[in-house]
């Protein structure tokens, strides 16, 4: 099991639900460039100006240590970077989670995405004028849970450690992306888990990648926010195994 935090984040977000699974998988964390521990000196503006640059990692590491029939768990940004991967290298992948994806944060013609242009924007700018501000303010929208300010408090620190100039990019990575038509190329099974009252990735979002997707399911999840890995890793890890307890559907 590979597991891919979102942005902002590192590999240390998948502590109370990695180690369930450890006992019968050979569990991989990392963290992407510019997160955690990795080498700041690897980052490549060019490379990773996409969304594939990140997908392309992905496959380097699973190539790097000769992993096969992968499950891939991505969180937030990493969903999408997981399809990317699966959609490039599908023969490495067994099974795709999917914890709060979303191919597009910009509402379209005919698709909810939760955002209006102007407000990424606007928080596009917020992050490039104040990084450690926004922070501040966002990490607890983010995370929801206001009961649980704890919660906001641990992603805050998170946003905090993440190199800012790296973070700026990947943010604009992020939110201005869209992979909605990679989805159909997508063949592994896929779970979506999508959670309630998510302002960043809203229901509407992961019904339309379930949808869009030729082999995936969704489970929505009792847990509000959008870092269910944090707010309640015991449902999450409930679900991701009995999704893993399923029979694999005929891929098409």
């Amino acid at each position: 099991m590979l597991f891919a935090h979102g942005f902002g984040c590192d590999q240390n977000m998948w502590r109370f639900v990695a180690p369930a699974f450890e006992s019968d998988h050979k569990v991989i964390l990392f963290d992407h460039v510019g997160a955690g521990r990795s080498d700041l000196s690897a980052y490549d503006p060019e490379r990773y100006s996409t969304l594939a640059g990140y997908a392309g990692d992905v496959i380097a590491i699973c190539r790097a240590l000769d992993l096969k029939d992968v499950i891939y768990v991505g969180h937030s940004v990493s969903a999408m970077i997981g399809v990317l991967a699966a959609v490039r290298a599908p023969e490495l992948f067994a099974r795709l989670v999917l914890v709060g994806p979303s191919p597009r944060y910009i509402n379209d013609d005919g698709y909810v995405g939760g955002f209006d242009r102007s407000a990424i924007d606007e928080l596009l700018d917020s992050l490039d004028s104040n990084y450690l501000g926004w922070s501040t303010a966002m990490a607890p929208v983010i995370v929801g849970n206001p009961d649980r300010p704890e919660l906001g408090e641990e992603l805050t620190e998170s946003f905090c450690r993440t190199d800012p100039d790296i973070a700026r990019r990947f943010a604009r990575v992020t939110f201005l992306s869209d992979n909605r038509e990679d989805l159909a190329n997508a063949t592994t099974p896929a779970l979506v888990l999508q959670c309630a009252n998510d302002v960043i990735a809203p229901v509407q979002v992961g019904e339309y990648v379930r949808d869009a997707m030729p082999n995936a399911t969704m489970t929505m999840l009792n847990a509000t926010g959008h870092c269910p890995n944090l707010s309640s890793p015991e449902e999450t890890v409930s679900a991701i195994r009995q999704f893993l307890g399923s029979s694999v559907p005929a891929q098409a």
